[in-house]
């Protein structure tokens, strides 16, 4: 028997209340970013007009260069991180 069929045979032995519990940690072994942006608390903060226009700016720039962003290792150059 596979450890596949094995796993199965165990979870079809598990009473719900800890079938769930199983799941959820299954679900943080598989998808951990997906988790955690799932239990992130919603930021309903306005945004500050030093913020706004610094997202408009970051907006006109990728528009004005086709989408693109700047590269990873350009950025780290220019804020002196290589």
């Amino acid at each position: 028997m596979s450890e596949r069929e094995h796993g199965h045979k165990l979870i079809d032995c598990l009473p719900e209340t800890q079938l769930s519990a199983l799941v959820a940690l299954l679900e943080t072994i598989i998808a951990p970013d997906e988790v955690a942006l799932g239990e992130a608390a919603f930021d309903d903060e306005p945004e500050a007009d030093a913020e706004h226009m610094l997202v408009a700016q970051a907006r006109a720039s990728l528009e004005k260069n086709g989408g693109k962003g700047v590269p990873h290792n350009e950025a780290m150059h220019r804020l002196g991180l290589e």
